[in-house]
């Protein structure tokens, strides 16, 4: 499942991870650790939902 940004709708994919925010490949957005931000605006999790593609 993705998750996209509602603030600028960078969508975080489990398959590739944020390597440059050193979240692995295979990561599923539910295990990424609370701190994390979004890499282009950010913002944290809770600004993420589900994306419907």
């Amino acid at each position: 499942m993705k998750y996209v940004c509602t603030v600028c709708g960078w969508i975080y994919d489990p398959a590739v991870g944020d390597p440059d925010g050193g979240i692995e490949p295979g990561t599923e957005f539910e295990d990424i650790p609370e701190d994390w931000v979004c890499p282009e605006c950010g913002v944290g999790k809770d600004s993420f939902e589900v994306y419907e593609d």
